[in-house]
């Protein structure tokens, strides 16, 4: 799949707006948790915050002790993830990762991508046994799977929203093209992003320093 897309601050804002749930329209949806739709036919319905874990949307207290942490099934839902195009909850749940028959609704706080680390390329070759990967600056890992699920790194293409402080890197097509980098992992790389006016807490940054190399950043 490819990950190449050019991240641009309006797009970015555009994506970022269309992808954000109107909570007053889905505090009114009506569902339940397993509904069928015939034989064999079920609905489930998730929510990703932007930490990227994973919890059953109706579930109240959303915490780390209350998220999905198996990684086979994390590896199985975030691979399926993609655009809700069926002609079911689009507006409410635009994402969804099909299971067989059964269908698994996702929204997010964010992105649905959500890249929690990076990982050196020969740290996911020797995990997947392997010859070296094309990969020279390694990957970035999401859904809480390691070396299961990852992107090539991209530093030229990570983009960050002044606005809000939060960061974005390319992600799969299937899923819009754009993943929200961790806070946590934003905050440890935010060291080696160059401003051309540093006193402007508004300015965009304009390159991204890695392993010793200067990138002048697309955004």
């Amino acid at each position: 799949m490819s990950t190449s897309t050019s991240l641009s601050l309006s797009s970015l804002r555009l994506f970022y707006r269309s992808c954000l749930c109107d909570q007053s329209v889905r505090r009114f949806v009506l569902y339940v948790q397993g509904q069928s739709l015939g034989p064999g036919k079920r609905e489930y319905f998730y929510y990703i915050d932007h930490q990227g874990q994973l919890f059953l949307d109706d579930m109240k207290r959303k915490s780390f002790i209350t998220c999905y942490k198996d990684v086979g099934f994390l590896s199985f839902f975030f691979r399926q993830l993609k655009l809700n195009t069926l002609d079911r909850y689009t507006q409410e749940f635009p994402f969804i990762s099909p299971c067989g028959e059964e269908l698994n609704y996702a929204r997010c706080d964010d992105q649905p991508i959500v890249f929690t680390h990076h990982l050196d390329a020969e740290t996911v070759d020797a995990a997947r046994q392997r010859v070296r990967s094309n990969a020279p600056h390694g990957y970035l890992s999401y859904g809480g799977t390691g070396h299961r699920l990852v992107v090539p790194f991209q530093p030229s293409k990570l983009c960050m929203l002044p606005s809000t402080g939060r960061v974005y890197h390319p992600a799969p097509e299937r899923v819009g093209g754009i993943g929200l980098v961790k806070s946590s992992f934003a905050i440890e790389i935010s060291k080696f992003f160059q401003y051309a006016d540093a006193t402007d807490e508004m300015a965009c940054p304009t390159h991204f320093v890695w392993q010793g190399n200067r990138y002048l950043l697309d955004n």
